[in-house]
C-alpha cells in the first residue's frame, strides 16, 4: 500500500498518541478508556451548506472494566493490527481481518459481524476511514461505461497502464476498492447516470445509449459501494461532471440508495464528507411518474410504509427538503411501488427513446 500524501503517517500519529495515552493511565493506576463517536441518525445532523451528513457530539465510553476486557482487547488488536498494515504497506480485506483474529486467543472474533463493527468504531474513534487503516472491502465498486479514460497505475512496476472505457463491451469496467490514486482523461461526457439496477445498465449499455447521450453510465448494484461514491465524487469535483441517479420508485431507491450517495449514511457519519456526492439530482421513478406514464405497480409492503415514516420523523435528509417529504407523502398515499423496468410496458427501449430524454429536459421534475 502505497503512501498517499502523508495521510499514512497522520493515521500512525493518532494510533501511537492513542497508545501512550492508554499506557499513562496505566502506570497512573487509572482504569484506560477509549471513546467513540456514536454511529447512528440519532448522532447524525445535515449540514446544508456542505451537503453531507455529518456526525454529532455524543460518544461512547469503552472502558476497561472487568466485563469489558474482552472488547477493549479486541479493539486494541485491531488497532495493532492497522498499524502493521500502515507500517509494512500492505492491506487486508474485512473477511482476511477477522481470520486472523482467530490467532488472539481469548480475544478473537467468534463473527464476522463482531469485528466488522469494532473496525468501525476504530475507523470512527481516529475520524478516517478504513482504507486509511490498512482495510479494504470485499465488494467491487460500479461497472462503468463511456467516454473516460483511467490512468491506473502497476502495484509492482508502478508504470502506468491507461484504461478506455470505451472498449470495455457491454460489461464496461469495474471500479477498484480503492480510487485514490487513480486520474481521469474525460471524453464527450456531459453528465454521469448513476443507475440502480444491473438490468437497466446493461440495456442502456447494450445499445450504447452512452455514445448518444454523451453519458458515462455507472451500475450501482444497489446501495453504492464506498469506491463508487468516491469514485463519482471525484469526476464531479475535479472535472465538473455532474451526476444524476435513476432508481426504481420505492423508499429503498429514494433513502438508502440515493440519499446514501448523495449525502451518506448515519453509519458512517464521520467520513461521509469524502464517500458522497452532494451535488447529485434525483431523475428516478416517482410518485408522479407511476401516474403520468401509467406505469405497472406493486403495493407497498410494510416494511416500505415503515421505511418512509421513519425518513420523515428521523432521515435529517429528508427534513431539510420539503421536495422529498412531498414525495414520500404522495407514494404512501398511492400505496404503491415501481420498478426501473417496469418502463418496459411501452417497450423495451422506451426508457432511452422518452423515459430518459423526457426527464433529463425538464430539470424542474428532478428532486434535489
Amino acid at each position: 500500500m502505497k503512501k498517499e500524501g502523508g495521510r499514512n503517517k497522520a493515521v500512525l500519529e493518532k494510533i501511537n498518541r492513542l497508545v501512550l495515552e492508554i499506557k499513562n493511565r496505566v502506570i497512573n493506576e487509572e482504569h484506560p478508556e477509549l471513546r467513540i463517536p456514536l454511529r447512528s441518525l440519532q448522532n447524525v445532523h445535515y449540514i446544508p451548506e456542505e451537503g453531507y451528513l455529518a456526525i454529532g457530539e455524543k460518544v461512547k465510553t469503552r472502558r476497561l472494566m472487568a466485563n469489558t476486557a474482552k472488547t477493549f482487547a479486541q479493539t486494541l488488536r485491531m488497532i495493532a493490527l492497522s498499524k502493521s498494515l500502515i507500517v509494512q504497506r500492505d492491506i487486508a480485506t474485512k473477511r482476511e481481518a477477522y481470520y486472523i483474529s482467530k490467532n488472539w486467543g481469548e480475544a478473537r472474533f467468534l463473527e464476522q459481524q463482531e469485528s466488522d463493527d469494532v473496525m468501525d468504531d476504530i475507523e470512527a474513534m481516529f475520524m478516517v476511514n478504513r482504507e486509511q487503516l490498512g482495510f479494504i472491502p470485499e465488494e467491487d465498486g460500479a461497472s462503468i461505461v463511456g467516454d473516460l479514460k483511467i490512468i491506473d497505475r502497476n502495484p509492482e512496476t508502478g508504470e502506468e497502464e491507461v484504461i478506455d472505457c470505451t472498449k470495455m463491451g457491454t460489461g464496461g469496467w469495474t471500479i477498484p476498492n480503492s480510487v485514490e490514486h487513480l486520474e481521469f482523461e474525460p471524453g464527450k461526457i456531459e453528465f454521469i447516470l448513476a443507475i440502480e439496477t444491473s438490468g437497466m445498465y446493461q440495456r442502456l449499455a447494450y445499445h450504447r445509449w452512452w455514445k448518444k447521450a454523451r453519458v458515462l453510465l455507472a451500475s450501482l448494484r444497489g446501495v453504492p459501494s464506498r469506491a463508487t461514491r468516491r469514485f463519482l465524487r471525484r469526476l464531479n469535483e475535479e472535472h465538473n461532471i455532474p451526476v444524476v441517479v435513476f432508481t426504481d420508485g420505492d423508499p429503498y431507491g429514494w433513502l438508502n440508495i440515493y440519499r446514501t450517495l448523495k449525502v451518506g449514511s448515519g453509519n458512517a457519519a464521520h467520513i461521509n464528507k469524502y464517500f458522497c456526492v452532494p451535488n447529485a439530482k434525483f431523475i428516478g421513478i416517482t410518485a408522479r411518474d407511476i401516474k403520468e406514464y401509467n406505469l405497472p405497480t406493486h403495493p407497498l409492503k410494510e416494511v416500505d410504509i415503515k421505511r418512509i415514516e421513519d425518513g420523515l420523523k428521523n432521515d435529517p435528509f429528508v427534513k431539510h427538503y420539503k421536495e422529498w417529504q412531498q414525495a414520500l407523502k404522495e407514494l404512501k398515499n398511492m400505496k404503491k411501488r415501481a420498478e426501473q423496468q417496469a418502463l418496459a410496458t411501452h417497450g423495451l427501449n422506451y426508457v432511452m427513446s422518452n423515459y430518459l430524454p423526457e426527464k433529463l429536459n425538464n430539470p424542474d421534475s428532478w428532486l434535489p
